[in-house]
């Protein structure tokens, strides 16, 4: 397969995949670049999951083009792309060991035994499982399953990676620790890796970019960053993280104008009515009704002026259960940057 180097690893062109009346995609445009680790991420039914299935060839647009690296694969079976997929439920071969699963790629292509061997070893380095391959997939954990996946489709050196929920299946301090050592792997071997998910916490944490899809569309397309700190609708201000909506009157009477405004719990400073604000910052009086207290954090649900509810997130750097339980019906001043505002529409 000829690849142009300069172009991106990944491009859609109008692409779309109807299901009789279901648009599971629709009209989407994107171009992921070559070395990114790129996530979709979105609710289930939003058209992530269908996109990668369409870049590994498991489903074909109904209309647009996919091209890899240049090429228009949109109509090219799976085994004709040079990709390769990583599933959540791994797909390993039960019967046969670690090292066997890892080169069932190459033996298919009839690669010869020492060369075998030799690749196997060292991806069973890259993925920290040296001295594992003789051992069946039924002795091992989740985490080291999960490697043995990654090692088998790595491989090969596809020109992209697909990673389809690879971690939903693992506890939540393991699927943590994959996280870093997914990033890491990427970085190493230098590839494109294309990661759906609808955790927006493993999101944030691995990718370079990300697209926040919703029925079917791309809703906005930035780094982590970008996304959380400058979210560009109310959906993706809602499901990126938490945050706060704020529209209508109260919005005109804290900034000024009716236009739907997003602000996130951390940002805002919870304080004593009688606090002035500075003029960077915009504020309003409220009381506390309802405390959640979280160990690392305190959640602080406030009724403010003008009807509605803001959340407030504060950290617990000195303040015990007890304190922060007793501040449940107090009156408050809330106040934040002005910068720390994002315009969402409606």
């Amino acid at each position: 397969m000829m690849n142009n180097p300069s172009a991106p690893a990944i491009q859609f062109d109008q692409v779309s995949r109807h299901f009789g009346e279901v648009k599971a995609v629709d009209q989407v445009d994107l171009e992921i670049m070559d070395g990114e680790f790129f996530s979709m991420l979105g609710p289930s039914g939003s058209g992530k999951t269908t996109c990668l299935r369409m870049i590994a060839g498991f489903d074909r647009p109904t209309s647009g083009k996919i091209r890899l690296y240049g090429q228009d694969v949109s109509n090219l079976p799976p085994y004709d792309r040079d990709v390769n997929t990583v599933f959540q439920d791994y797909a390993l071969f039960p019967h046969m060991n670690v090292g066997d699963n890892i080169a069932y790629g190459l033996m298919v292509k009839k690669v010869a035994k020492e060369e075998r061997v030799r690749r196997v070893d060292e991806i069973l380095e890259l993925v920290q499982l040296t001295g594992f391959a003789g051992r069946k997939p039924s002795q091992l954990s989740g985490g080291q399953r999960q490697r043995v996946a990654l090692a088998r489709a790595l491989i090969n050196h596809p020109k992209v990676l697909l990673l389809d929920e690879p971690l939903g299946a693992l506890d939540l301090k393991l699927r943590q620790q994959m996280q870093v050592e997914l990033k890491a792997i990427q970085k190493r071997v230098g590839i494109t890796f294309i990661f759906v998910t609808h955790d927006q916490e493993e999101a944030i944490t691995m990718s370079d970019r990300i697209a926040v899809f919703n029925q079917g569309k791309i809703e906005q397309i930035g780094s982590p960053s970008d996304v959380y700190e400058r979210p560009s609708s109310a959906f993706v201000a809602g499901f990126v993280g938490t945050s706060n909506l704020v529209k209508g009157e109260v919005a005109k009477r804290i900034t000024g104008s009716e236009q739907t405004f997003s602000i996130r719990p951390e940002k805002i400073h919870l304080g004593s009515v009688r606090d002035k604000s500075a003029e960077d910052m915009v504020s309003i009086d409220g009381v506390v009704r309802d405390v959640i207290y979280l160990g690392l954090y305190t959640r602080y649900l406030v009724e403010i002026e003008g009807g509605g509810d803001l959340v407030v997130i504060e950290q617990n750097l000195k303040t015990t259960s007890m304190e922060v339980l007793s501040a449940k019906g107090q009156k408050v001043k809330l106040s934040w940057q002005k910068d720390h505002i994002s315009r969402v529409g409606g």
